[in-house]
């Protein structure tokens, strides 16, 4: 009977996570910039990307197979939420925990920055459940002593790895917090090693794709370094973490007391000092905060479970509607505020909280009118329908191509173009692989950052018969205001050698 209520009420927090997810993104925002160059890794689907692993690219070409809506784009990566909500669930099961206890893991993770995750089609949501899926297959393991476990842990390292690259700050710090304990045990075990062998050769493809393209990922690390990652301060980085857990901060607090002297967390508490580890290697390689979200899942089930062992007897039981209700109503500014529930005209005139937690720094180290991400997600439409504006002005499509500065540009083109075979490309990121020189290209449609277009236009007009202005990106509250569309038509120089040697410099 007890598990039939508790199934229930999982099925109850899918629903609502289901419903929540679909409805925090006012319409008047478009995809984000990142979605549309996972969306354009479906149609070129290999081994690895210079961005990310070859997982996403594997849900994106799914996703065109499914008609490529905005419901399909969003809904994957609520999908591995929900089963990240899942693990946990089956985690408080096996510590024998109660209706309060799960009552209370399924609110604090619905309510988490999580649920920020989960609305955007990028490796984070694949990542945070990669990590509780590790996670999971430990616990299991040092509980039932079943050695197949070992295997599935493996393998969920391997997703993860093949998802984002992330979940390495996970494993360097697991094999120390595993010698700190009890637990060192599993080193003595065989099948710990076999299991390592076929990790490495699920990911082993991957491998192989970095070395044979010169690894490109180390490159954009250190260009992520020296562009963006400079700009992160550790102690904000510390503060954030703080601000990711402040809705269900005793929740966490208890997990760290229970993992300290709850004796039935005895056998788990490497979880407490990976944890520990894993943060400590964030902070020091100035780590985006958001990096760390994949430790936090692990530790609800804990907390819950032990704050359940000290509300159940007498009027404390009182206190567990209490711990609920905490839950929900800190979990309320962080909804208004992290969410794009309002469009960026309503917002505009409310943005003092935004300022004072710092949302309106951006990786450039500056302040704006709307949080990055906000900015993120608009003028990709305008762009879309002025790009399209440019190509219906070439006759001759076969020799033409659209050129862009940065990977967002090129994606947004492509998904929103009535043109679906337009092609937008890009020397940014992955398109860099993606330009195709097997025709001579006469005509351009160049897409360029804000105040980039002005420089080279003198330029331009000796090299092209005709070029022509045809709009810019008007909305002030896009990332991308400026933005400017020319139209480059009657090539007088070989554009292909041009394209060619520009890649050559650029590429990695």
């Amino acid at each position: 009977m007890c598990m039939k209520k508790t199934t229930w009420l999982l099925v109850g927090f899918l629903v609502l996570k289901f419903i929540l997810q679909y409805s925090l993104i006012n319409p008047a925002y478009d995809l984000q910039r990142d979605e549309y160059l996972h969306l354009d890794q479906g149609d070129h689907l290999a081994w690895g990307y210079i961005s990310v692993p070859p997982v996403t690219s594997w849900i994106s070409y799914l996703i065109k197979l499914l008609g490529g809506s905005v419901f399909w784009v969003k809904f994957f990566p609520l999908l591995f939420g929900c089963l990240t909500l899942i693990l946990l669930w089956k985690i408080v099961e096996l510590l024998k925990g109660g209706t309060f206890a799960f009552l209370l893991t399924g609110t604090a993770f619905l309510l988490s920055p999580i649920l920020r995750l989960n609305i955007l089609f990028q490796p984070n949501s694949l990542d945070v459940f990669a990590f509780t899926w590790v996670y999971y297959s430990l616990i299991q393991f040092f509980t039932s002593g079943k050695n197949k476990w070992i295997y599935i842990t493996s393998v969920a390292a391997a997703f993860g790895f093949l998802s984002k690259y992330n979940i390495a700050f996970l494993l360097a710090s697991l094999a120390p917090a595993l010698l700190l304990t009890k637990q060192r045990v599993v080193f003595a075990n065989k099948h710990l090693y076999i299991a390592a062998v076929i990790a490495l050769l699920l990911i082993s493809p991957n491998l192989i794709w970095q070395y044979r393209n010169n690894f490109p990922t180390l490159h954009q690390l250190k260009e992520l370094q020296d562009t963006q990652l400079v700009h992160v301060n550790r102690t904000d980085f510390l503060k954030e973490q703080l601000l990711f857990t402040i809705g269900a901060f005793f929740i966490f607090m208890a997990a760290f007391i229970g993992f300290a002297i709850y004796k039935p967390f005895s056998k788990y508490r490497f979880i407490v000092w990976s944890f520990i580890l894993a943060i400590t290697l964030f902070t020091l390689m100035k780590a985006k905060s958001y990096y760390a979200l994949g430790l936090y899942p692990i530790l609800l089930p804990f907390g819950c479970v032990y704050l359940e062992h000290l509300l159940s007897n007498g009027w404390k039981r009182y206190l567990q509607p209490v711990a609920v209700a905490v839950v929900v109503v800190m979990a309320i500014p962080f909804l208004l505020l992290a969410f794009p529930i309002k469009d960026p005209q309503q917002l505009a005139g409310d943005l003092s909280m935004h300022k004072k937690l710092g949302m309106l720094r951006w990786e450039d180290g500056k302040e704006h009118n709307l949080p990055q991400d906000f900015a993120d997600m608009l003028g990709w439409r305008e762009l879309a329908a002025k790009a399209d504006s440019a190509w219906n002005l070439i006759q001759d499509k076969e020799h033409s191509i659209v050129l862009c500065d940065n990977y967002g540009q090129a994606g947004a083109i492509n998904y929103y173009s009535t043109y679906k075979n337009i092609n937008a490309v890009s020397y940014n990121a992955d398109y860099i692989n993606w330009i195709r020189l097997n025709k001579p290209i006469k005509n351009i449609i160049r897409v360029y950052d804000a105040g980039e277009a002005e420089q080279d236009m003198p330029k331009l007009l000796s090299l092209f018969d005709e070029v022509k202005q045809i709009g810019s990106i008007e909305n002030k509250d896009a990332r991308e205001f400026g933005t400017t569309i020319l139209l480059l038509k009657g090539a007088k120089l070989d554009v292909n050698k041009v394209i060619a040697e520009d890649i050559k410099e650029k590429k990695y």
